[in-house]
């Protein structure tokens, strides 16, 4: 049997908990994993810190709102751009609130025909630029989100040496050097952990997606 035809249920399944409001743990996960998401993204995009955090406050809160009128699909990526749309609009009410306030600061004197209507204002965040910015984001924040799960779980010694080799990219002599470790145990260890961490990735994109 096709694997994507078996994981399939398994989407629709952690998607239909998310309907449901008091479900904390679902919700927990979901925040965990994707709030970085939305806040890059909206950084990206141009927003102040402050406004990024609107921007994952209220993006969450669309998501509960929305949720139980989500329709699932099995094709790809229905997920992944459902909350897309939903980050940009969030970003657009940022971007239309500056701009009402530099409106306020900035207005004519009676009379003058210069100003220009808000919503013409707002800088167009839609289209290819920031759908590329989302995908980039998206690949980087499933690759983090699912080596901070297996960091929570894996022993603690093999991710200290696959988080020293793999991703502050020691040298293996350094390494062994300072910690009085073999080479065998360093290479072992990103071997091992580096599996955890590519079938957490699996396992998120089959979730959400």
């Amino acid at each position: 049997m096709n694997d994507n035809v078996e994981l399939i249920p398994t989407r629709r399944t952690l998607l239909s908990r998310l309907k449901d409001w008091n479900d904390q743990q679902s919700w927990k996960e979901f925040f965990d994993t994707y709030w970085k998401l939305i806040y890059q993204t909206a950084i990206k995009a141009g927003l102040t810190d402050a406004e990024a955090q609107d921007v994952v406050q209220e993006t969450m809160i669309s998501v509960c709102k929305k949720m139980p009128e989500f329709k699932y699909r099995a094709e790809a990526s229905s997920f992944k751009s459902w909350l897309l749309q939903l980050t940009n609009w969030r970003i657009i009410d940022q971007l239309r609130r500056r701009n009402k306030e530099d409106l306020v600061w900035s207005r004519p004197r009676a009379g003058t025909s210069s100003e220009t209507a808000t919503g013409e204002r707002v800088p167009d965040p839609h289209g290819s630029a920031l759908e590329s910015i989302w995908d980039e984001e998206w690949t980087r924040n499933l690759m983090d989100a699912a080596i901070g799960r297996v960091k929570r779980r894996a022993n603690s010694r093999q991710y200290q040496l696959f988080d020293l080799c793999v991703l502050k990219q020691w040298p293996v002599s350094k390494i062994t050097r300072l910690l009085k470790v073999r080479a065998g145990q360093v290479y072992l260890a990103k071997h091992r952990v580096g599996a955890l961490v590519r079938k957490e990735v699996k396992r998120l994109e089959t979730q959400y997606s």
